[in-house]
């Protein structure tokens, strides 16, 4: 299944709704869906280096607004639709301890958990039901989100054949890898925060 997925995607790439999927994607992410942009963004930039700055590009801004919609989904939504997503993926008791966390170190939270696995729409929703400063939130977002993505872009677009290559050959252990990185985001979240 991962590896049509991932065929599919590669497909994707060359057509012109590619960009339109890569943003919802993004967006959704960073509010409410679970899956990263990133199952998308590395087999596109894969199939199009030559994209793979605007890629990056079109994500940064789809995961910042998508970013605003979960921290206004926790200042205004938090104690029903807020709540109920921590609930879903468990996090409910870390949710509270990672709200106080922001009092010290807000700044550094949103820097860090943005590069990491630890899923963004979580610290987008505790953003806003921490009370969190917008203006910041969105400068921050900004920063730790476009690093990430131009990180990828930058290693799609020196060594994409060889990581092609790569993933090609050993597709099932780097489709582990990446699950296993994506549930460990999760656990982290729980009990780091």
């Amino acid at each position: 299944m991962l590896r049509r997925l991932y065929d599919w995607t590669l497909s994707l790439a060359g057509k012109p709704s590619a960009p339109y999927a890569l943003a919802a994607v993004s967006f959704a992410e960073s509010s409410f869906f679970p899956v990263p942009p990133d199952v998308m963004l590395v087999p596109m930039m894969l199939a199009r280096p030559d994209k793979a700055w605007s890629y990056a590009l079109i994500c940064t801004i789809a995961s910042v607004l998508g970013g605003i919609l979960g921290y206004f989904i926790g200042l205004l939504l938090y104690d029903s639709l807020g709540a109920w997503l921590f609930r879903l993926y468990g996090l409910a008791e870390g949710a509270e301890t990672f709200r106080h966390g922001y009092a010290q170190y807000g700044h550094w939270v949103i820097l860090l958990k943005g590069l990491t696995p630890i899923p963004y729409k979580l610290v987008t929703i505790t953003s806003g039901f921490a009370g969190y400063s917008l203006g910041w939130f969105i400068l921050l977002s900004i920063i730790t989100r476009g690093a990430r993505f131009f990180v990828i872009a930058l290693l799609m677009s020196r060594f994409g054949p060889t990581i092609k290559s790569v993933i090609d050959r050993h597709f099932n252990l780097v489709a582990i890898l990446a699950i296993a990185a994506f549930i460990g985001g999760f656990v982290a979240f729980r009990y780091l925060f």
